[in-house]
């Protein structure tokens, strides 16, 4: 019935176009793009871009100086903005909004950690802590600026475990734990693993009689976090009267010495 007057749907599409094809006429682009004949008889240059076109345009016009223009009210910005506008941007905005200049308040940060012989926190500096977040961004960046190096996050975690299984079958957060665990086991020691403490969530990592818990703090000094827990748990035996056995990383490395914080398990297993 001659239906089909096209090959294709290519075809079709080629047949329909009333264009020609162009160069961008900005120097340097280069780039080939397809433009209908209305649009082309409508200008003298055409472009393949509304950004190829800006680029010529401010280029051949600028744009003249305005008399009732002035500069953005952060003076870190430096930009030049209508008169109607006090600053640039929200973030220009929030960076001003402080009684002290950047060198000022780098200039407080040092004479704080003077004072305390180490990096102050957040909380020990109240009255320019916002200031300094809107200055540099972050606390953290605050800190940095000042040459002093920033606590670690309270909200991220302490560490990555390792889990490693003890000689006993115990499984082990890491390979510290581990050697304690052996040390255990190797000196008869019965212990049971992550028993918790009455009434909380927290867990203690042995247990080698009804009311003696043995815990391991490899991150001690190293997390605020990490010290918050430490205190907890203190706390917490001395309210249930149970005693605590604690073990820091110097007493495993580089030496393992266990013999101080269990004497008389340590005397009995020599007899």
């Amino acid at each position: 019935m001659a239906w089909q007057q096209f090959c294709s749907r290519r075809c079709q599409y080629q047949s329909k176009l009333c264009g020609k094809k162009l160069c961008c006429s900005r120097s340097g682009c280069g780039r080939i793009f397809y433009r209908r004949m209305s649009d082309i008889r409508k200008v003298n240059k055409s472009y393949c871009s509304r950004k190829c076109a800006a680029l010529v345009n401010n280029k051949n016009k600028p744009l003249p100086i305005r008399k009732n223009w002035h500069q953005c009210g952060n003076e870190i910005c430096g930009k030049q903005i209508p008169r109607y506008l006090k600053h640039c941007s929200r973030a220009c905005y929030s960076m001003a909004r402080t009684a002290f200049t950047r060198e000022e308040l780098i200039i407080r940060l040092k004479n704080r950690a003077w004072t305390l012989h180490r990096t102050p926190a957040k909380r020990e500096m109240r009255s320019v802590a916002e200031m300094c977040i809107r200055a540099f961004g972050s606390w953290n960046k605050s800190l940095i600026a000042a040459g002093l190096t920033p606590h670690r996050s309270h909200s991220q975690r302490m560490y990555k475990r390792m889990s490693t299984v003890a000689l006993d079958g115990h499984k082990c957060d890491s390979i510290s734990e581990a050697l304690v665990d052996n040390w255990l086991t190797k000196n008869n020691v019965p212990h049971d693993r992550n028993v918790p403490y009455p009434g909380t969530n927290h867990k203690a990592d042995w247990r080698i009689q009804s009311n003696i818990f043995v815990e391991y703090f490899g991150l001690a000094h190293d997390s605020p976090r990490y010290d918050r827990s430490i205190k907890e748990k203190k706390k917490l035996c001395v309210k249930n009267g149970i005693q605590l056995i604690e073990v820091y990383p110097n007493d495993l490395y580089p030496v393992l010495h266990l013999e101080n914080k269990f004497p008389r398990i340590a005397s009995g297993a020599r007899k």
